[in-house]
């Protein structure tokens, strides 16, 4: 089988293995409000803890990160090179993102993103949750730590392993454009903070 055919099927299992909602079927399983019609109506971890607790959340984010980590660390070890690796890791993020399964509503995408980047070392993965824990203490904005990780990441990449650097960059900018419509409320401070409080707000991270 060649390279090109490996990369194409990798990139396709990456997508479907996305598509799984972590946060809608987290949701179901503990009965639940569907995390798209509650909240800030984004299927993801934080919105989760907003409705459902901190214990639910973790859920969402284990498996969030698992189905990004996953197929990149397979594809690494079938030998895919970097900007194969990239756009895997990026096909996973799109699968969260547009979930074939959920009718194509997801969410941002920014633990698949961090996931498929733990792969690299277990110090890069520290650096990241690190980074955005900080972020989120000094801001409580959870959509601006995201920004601001995903920023740092190929810097960290650099330092620890330069061989990822294109991946990682190329996941780091899909963050950033999916949070347009965050930066925008930040620059305008319309913004919601990080809340664990069910009630509904514009935040959407």
């Amino acid at each position: 089988m060649s390279a090109v055919t490996i990369t194409i099927l990798m990139i396709i299992t990456a997508y479907l293995a996305g598509s799984i909602s972590s946060a809608i079927l987290v949701c179901k399983l503990r009965g639940l409000p569907d995390p798209r019609t509650e909240g800030s109506g984004n299927p993801g971890a934080t919105n989760v803890l907003r409705i459902g607790g901190a214990s639910s959340a973790a859920l969402v984010l284990f498996f969030d990160m698992l189905k990004g980590a996953a197929p990149s660390y397979f594809s690494y070890l079938l030998g895919q090179d970097a900007v194969s690796l990239g756009l895997i890791a990026i096909a996973a993020c799109l699968g969260h993102i547009f979930p074939i399964f959920f009718n194509f509503q997801g969410g941002k995408g920014v633990a698949t993103a961090f996931g498929a980047m733990a792969p690299i070392g277990g110090d890069l993965a520290l650096s990241l949750i690190a980074t955005w824990i900080v972020f989120v203490l000094l801001t409580r904005y959870s959509s601006l730590a995201a920004i601001l990780t995903a920023m740092l990441a190929p810097v960290y990449t650099w330092w620890l392993d330069d061989r990822f650097i294109i991946p990682v960059a190329m996941l780091s900018l899909l963050i950033v454009i999916r949070h347009k419509d965050n930066i925008k409320r930040l620059r305008i401070g319309e913004e919601s903070k990080l809340s664990r409080k069910k009630k509904a707000n514009n935040e959407q991270s």
